[in-house]
């Protein structure tokens, strides 16, 4: 719900307004827990994505780090 908050257990805000929860339609509920849902799904996958992140930069700095050595080894053996 980009544009819509839930405010307590029953009342829904959507675009500044406040909404009942239990006045709502069937299909609005659905919608309101589908939203709920996906929000939960996009927390854990950014929660996940921030480890994946570190672990990249951890492992480009490895390979860096390796390369810069491994070129100075060569420089130094051929001096």
């Amino acid at each position: 719900m980009s544009r819509a908050r839930k405010m307590d257990d029953k009342v829904i805000n959507i675009n500044g307004k406040e909404y009942d929860s239990d006045t709502m339609s069937d299909k609005e509920k659905y919608h309101i827990a589908q939203i709920k849902d996906l929000q939960s799904q996009e927390s854990k996958l950014m929660f996940q994505l921030d480890a994946i992140r570190v672990a990249k930069n951890v492992f480009t700095n490895s390979l860096i780090q390796s390369v810069e050595q491994a070129k100075e080894e060569v420089k130094k053996a051929t001096q």
